[in-house]
C-alpha cells in the first residue's frame, strides 16, 4: 500500500497533485474516454493514472489493471466502472490509501429502496476505510486555476477555460456545461466547479465550506434540486459569512414534496419554494430566481457584505428603459429613491435638470463622463442609497467611451453599481465584466439580482433551549396519538404560554354544560378532522342552552355523515371570542428546511389569501414582530389607514411561543396550528380558539 503524505481533504478534491481514472477508456467518444483527454487538453499539470485491466498503455501513458498496482501515492481517483464493480474500487481506493474518490457511476438512491441501501452500505464501507466520496452521480470537479479538470462534462471540449473566482457547487451535473458556456459569453468565469451527485458522503454544504476557503473564490454560487444535508449547509453559510464571501443560491424545485405529509393549513402555505426561501434567508444565503441572474449577479455580491435595506438609484440615459428597470423593482417590493437635493444641484450647477422623477433620466442631457461621475459620486455617498443601477441605451452599442467605460471605475465603491445595457452591446458587456461590473441584458434578470441582494441578511442566530417541563408533560399525555383533538392542542399551547380560550365538552344529545357564558360556539372535537367548518362542524353565536343542544345534534350528524371513519370525541363548547383581527400562527417541520414558523392572515380563507411570512424555528419576539410587519392583511394592527392598533406584541409573543416547539422532545411535534389566532386592541392580549397538533 502506498499511503501519500497527508494532505486536508480540500486539496486531495479540488487541489489534487494526482489523479487516477478508474474504468478508463481508449474510445474518445465514451463518458470513460473523455476525462483523460480533457486533463491533457487544458494543461493538468500533475501525473494521471488510468486504470484499466484491458489496456497496458493509454494515451502515450501507462494503463495500470489496478489501483494498487500504480504504487505511487494518487490523492483523487474518479470512479467510471459499471455499478456492479463500484464497491470493489472503492475497497482498492482503500488499500492504496486514497483519500477521497468521485463516483461518475448511477444506479445507487436514485435506482430505489435496493440503490439507497447499496449507497449506504458503499459510504460506510468507504468511511471505515478512511475514503470520502463524492456522488455517486457526479460529473466530476474542474479546478481552472490549477488547472484540473477531472470530469466527463462536454463543456471542456472548448478550446480555453479561462480561470475567474467564482465558485459553484451544483447538484445537477450537465448544469455545470451550461453555466461555464453561458458564463464565458458574459465574461464570467469560474475558479472551481463541483458537481456533487447523490451526496451520499460529501455535501452541498461541505463542498461550499471548502470554496469558502479557497482564496482564488470570492462568491460561493449554489444550483439546488432540494436539501439534504440542511446541517452542512447552514455550518458553510455562517462560514462565509464570517469570512466576508457572499454565497447565492437558485433552486430549482417548484414540486411540493411531501405534501401527502401536511394536513394543517400551515403545511399547505409554506410550501417547499417558501420553506426553501426561509432556510436560505436565515443562513444568510441570497437567493436569485432566474437562471440569468444566476450567472449574471455574482459580480454584484462579491466583496459585499448583507446591506441591511432596500433602496436603488436608478440612473438612466434611456427614459423608456429608466422605467422599465424601475418597475420591475417596484414589483419586487424594492424602494426606487428620488435622487437626492444634492445631485440635483449639482447637476444644475451643470445646466442639466433632471425634474421630480424618480430615476435620474440623463436622456436629454447627452451622455458624457463627467455627468455620470457626478450622478454615481452623489448616489453612492447618499445615506438613502444602498444600490445604484446605471441603463444605458444605444451608446452602449456603438461608444462604449461616453456611458459605459466611466462606470468600470465604479467596481470597487462602497455600494454596489450594475448595469443594464438596452440594446444587445456585446462589446461593453465585456468592458464591465472585466471591471467586475454586474451587467445584465435583461430588465428581469437586474432586478432579479438586485432583489437577491438587497434582501440578502447575514445568518440569524436561532437560540433554543431545552423545552419547559410543563411542555414536556403535555406531550408525554398523548404518547400513541397522531395527531391531538382541539382541546388537548389548546392545552398544549396553553403549556407553551400561549392564552387559549375556556373550553367545555359536552355529548351530542347533552347535557349543555351550565358554567359557560353565552353566546357561544360549539365544534366537533375530533383529533382526525382539521377543517371543521367544510363539513358543517362549526356553529357560532348560540344564544342559548336550548339553540346549543339543537347545534350539538346538528353538528355530529353532519361529521359522521361526511366522516362516517372519524372518531368523535364530543362537543367542544367556547365563549364568542372578539378582537381586531384574525391571524393564523404554524409550526411545521419541513422535510427539507427543518422546523418553521409562519404567520399571516387567519380564517377560513387562510389559503386563499396565501399572505404570509415564514422564519425557521425558534424566533424571539423581535423577529416574529418583523414577522407580521410583512403580513400585508395584518397591517391594519399597526394602525394603518386609521385602523385602531391591535396588540402586535402579544401576538409576537405568541408567535415564539409556538416556534419553541422546535426544542420539544425528540422532535414530538410534525405540525401545529393556531387559527384563528384573535388579536384584541392594543394592550388586551390575543387569544386562540382553534388548534390542531400533529405528533
Amino acid at each position: 500500500m502506498t499511503t501519500p503524505a497527508a494532505r486536508p481533504l480540500a486539496d486531495c478534491l479540488l487541489r489534487p497533485r494526482s489523479v487516477a481514472i478508474v474504468g478508463a477508456s481508449g474510445a474518445p467518444e465514451k463518458n470513460n474516454g473523455r476525462p483523460q483527454r480533457y486533463l491533457a487538453k487544458h494543461g493538468y499539470p500533475g501525473p494521471v493514472y488510468p486504470i484499466n485491466p484491458a489496456y497496458e498503455t493509454l494515451g502515450d501513458v501507462p494503463c495500470y489493471p489496478k489501483l494498487t498496482a500504480v504504487g505511487r501515492p494518487i490523492d483523487h481517483a474518479l470512479v467510471m466502472v459499471p455499478g456492479q464493480a463500484v464497491e470493489a474500487v472503492i475497497d482498492d481506493c482503500i488499500e492504496a490509501g486514497i483519500p477521497c474518490a468521485t463516483i461518475f457511476t448511477g444506479g445507487f438512491a436514485e435506482a430505489g429502496a435496493a440503490g439507497m441501501a447499496r449507497q449506504r452500505d458503499l459510504v460506510a464501507r468507504a468511511r471505515a476505510g478512511g475514503v470520502r466520496l463524492l456522488g455517486p452521480n457526479s460529473l466530476g470537479v474542474v479546478n481552472t486555476h490549477l488547472p484540473m479538470t477531472l470530469s466527463a462534462n462536454a463543456v471542456l471540449e472548448r478550446e480555453a477555460l479561462p480561470a475567474g473566482r467564482f465558485g459553484l457547487v451544483s447538484q445537477s451535473g450537465s448544469l455545470i456545461g451550461a453555466l461555464v458556456s453561458r458564463g464565458q459569453a458574459r465574461g464570467i468565469h469560474f475558479s472551481t466547479l463541483v458537481s456533487v451527485g447523490n451526496e451520499a458522503d460529501l455535501s452541498v454544504g461541505d463542498v461550499a465550506g471548502m470554496l469558502v476557503d479557497d482564496p482564488l473564490t470570492d462568491v460561493v454560487i449554489l444550483f439546488l434540486e432540494t436539501l439534504r444535508d440542511r446541517a452542512a449547509l447552514e455550518a458553510a453559510a455562517v462560514k462565509a459569512h464570517a469570512a466576508g464571501k457572499p454565497v447565492m443560491a437558485y433552486v430549482l424545485g417548484r414540486s411540493e414534496v411531501g405534501q401527502s405529509l401536511a394536513q394543517s393549513h400551515t403545511g399547505a402555505l409554506a410550501g417547499r419554494s417558501r420553506a426553501m426561501d426561509a432556510f436560505l434567508r436565515d443562513v444568510g444565503i441570497a437567493r436569485v430566481n432566474m437562471f440569468e441572474s444566476l450567472i449574471e449577479a455574482p459580480p454584484l455580491l462579491a466583496g459585499r457584505r448583507a446591506p441591511g435595506a432596500r433602496r436603488v438609484a436608478v440612473v438612466t440615459t434611456t427614459g423608456g428603459g429608466g422605467a422599465v428597470v424601475a418597475d420591475h423593482l417596484g414589483e419586487k417590493g424594492l424602494e426606487v429613491v428620488s435622487p437626492p437635493a444634492e445631485l440635483r444641484q449639482a447637476l444644475a450647477d451643470q445646466g442639466l435638470e433632471i425634474g421630480a422623477s424618480r430615476i435620474v433620466d440623463l436622456t436629454m442631457a447627452g451622455t458624457r463622463e463627467d455627468t455620470v461621475d457626478t450622478c454615481l459620486g452623489a448616489l453612492i455617498a447618499s445615506p438613502d442609497v444602498d444600490a445604484v443601477v446605471m441603463v444605458v441605451g444605444s451608446s452602449s452599442e456603438f461608444h462604449p467611451e461616453l456611458a459605459v467605460k466611466p462606470l468600470t471605475k465604479w467596481a470597487g465603491a462602497a455600494k454596489p453599481v450594475a448595469a443594464f445595457l438596452l440594446p444587445n452591446a456585446e462589446r461593453s458587456l465585456s468592458l464591465l465584466a472585466d471591471a467586475g461590473i454586474a451587467a445584465f441584458r435583461t430588465p428581469e434578470a437586474c432586478a432579479d439580482a438586485l432583489n437577491a441582494y438587497l434582501r440578502w441578511t447575514p445568518p440569524r442566530h436561532r437560540a433554543s433551549g431545552p423545552p419547559d417541563a410543563a411542555i414536556r408533560r403535555e406531550l408525554a399525555r398523548h404518547g400513541g396519538a397522531a395527531t391531538l383533538n382541539e382541546r388537548d392542542a389548546l392545552a398544549l399551547f396553553s403549556s407553551l404560554g400561549i392564552p387559549t380560550v375556556d373550553c367545555r365538552v359536552m355529548a351530542p344529545d347533552g347535557p349543555a354544560p351550565s358554567d359557560i357564558a353565552y353566546p357561544v360556539v360549539a365544534k366537533i372535537l375530533s383529533p382526525e378532522v382539521a377543517h371543521k367548518s367544510d363539513l358543517g362542524g362549526v356553529a357560532v353565536n348560540i344564544p342559548d342552552a336550548a339553540a346549543l343542544l339543537d347545534a350539538a345534534r346538528r353538528i355530529h350528524d353532519s361529521v359522521a355523515t361526511a366522516r362516517p371513519e372519524a372518531r368523535l370525541d364530543g362537543i367542544l363548547v367556547q365563549p364568542m371570542a372578539e378582537g381586531v383581527a384574525e391571524a393564523i400562527v404554524g409550526f411545521h417541520v419541513d422535510p427539507l428546511a427543518g422546523p418553521i414558523i409562519m404567520v399571516g392572515v387567519g380564517g377560513v380563507l387562510a389559503e386563499v389569501y396565501q399572505d404570509l411570512a415564514i422564519r425557521l424555528a425558534p424566533v424571539d419576539p423581535d423577529e416574529a414582530l418583523a414577522m407580521i410587519g410583512e403580513v400585508k392583511g395584518l397591517a391594519p394592527l399597526f394602525g394603518a389607514r386609521g385602523a385602531p392598533r391591535g396588540d402586535v406584541d402579544a401576538l409576537a409573543r405568541s408567535i415564539a411561543c409556538l416556534s419553541g416547539l422546535a426544542a420539544a422532545p425528540d422532535g414530538g411535534v410534525a405540525e401545529a396550528e393556531i387559527n384563528p389566532l384573535i388579536v384584541g386592541a392594543e394592550g388586551r392580549g390575543v387569544i386562540a380558539v382553534d388548534g390542531w397538533v400533529r405528533l
